[in-house]
């Protein structure tokens, strides 16, 4: 399916006039299909995120007026850094809208596939023949998971065996060392 080229207000300003205007040409010499339009917008959406982290550190490395004197050139420079973020943020939310009004666009003539049809199987004749397979693996991981079950059922009753004689062992350890406490 192909679509006309994406173009609108603020799609090239987010990473600044010169980075983004050799990609705007390519992108109107070829047109942009759906999938394209999701990698844009996945990368929008790691700059928006990218931009709002960006903020929060400018804001938590902000001092607080609270009446303790402050240097007001840095307060300006950081107060500039914090509303050129946030204007950038805005442009990059415009442009994830632009991408997003495109791709449904481009999707609302599909109708949805059943998702049995995107899985391939094999004819029918191969199907008679993987039921008995299907039999025949699922009767031997029964007999395999009760053997198991028999083997883990065994092993605790060895491992409370082994419990009890290391308590009995520990008793005659305690005697014998109460003995020879005794003795001297």
């Amino acid at each position: 399916m192909s679509t006309p080229p994406l173009s609108g207000p603020g799609m090239g300003a987010a990473a600044g006039p010169g980075a983004f205007q050799g990609a705007q040409a390519n992108s109107a010499a070829r047109e942009v299909n759906t999938a394209s339009l999701c990698r844009i917008g996945q990368e929008t959406v790691q700059d928006i995120v990218f931009r709002t982290m960006e903020i929060f550190q400018l804001l938590r490395n902000m001092q607080l007026p609270n009446g303790v004197t402050y240097h007001t050139v840095t307060y300006q420079d950081r107060l500039g850094k914090l509303q050129e973020h946030l204007r950038q943020l805005s442009i990059l939310f415009r442009k994830l809208r632009l991408v997003y009004d495109k791709c449904n666009e481009n999707c609302a003539g599909l109708e949805p596939v059943p998702i049995e049809q995107l899985i391939p199987y094999v004819e029918e004749e191969y199907s008679k023949h993987d039921d008995r397979g299907i039999a025949s693996q699922l009767r031997f991981a029964s007999e395999e998971k009760r053997e198991i079950l028999e083997v883990n059922k065994k092993l605790k009753q060895k491992n409370q065996q082994l419990k009890q004689i290391m308590d009995q062992l520990r008793n005659l350890i305690w005697d014998i060392n109460s003995m020879l406490a005794m003795r001297n």
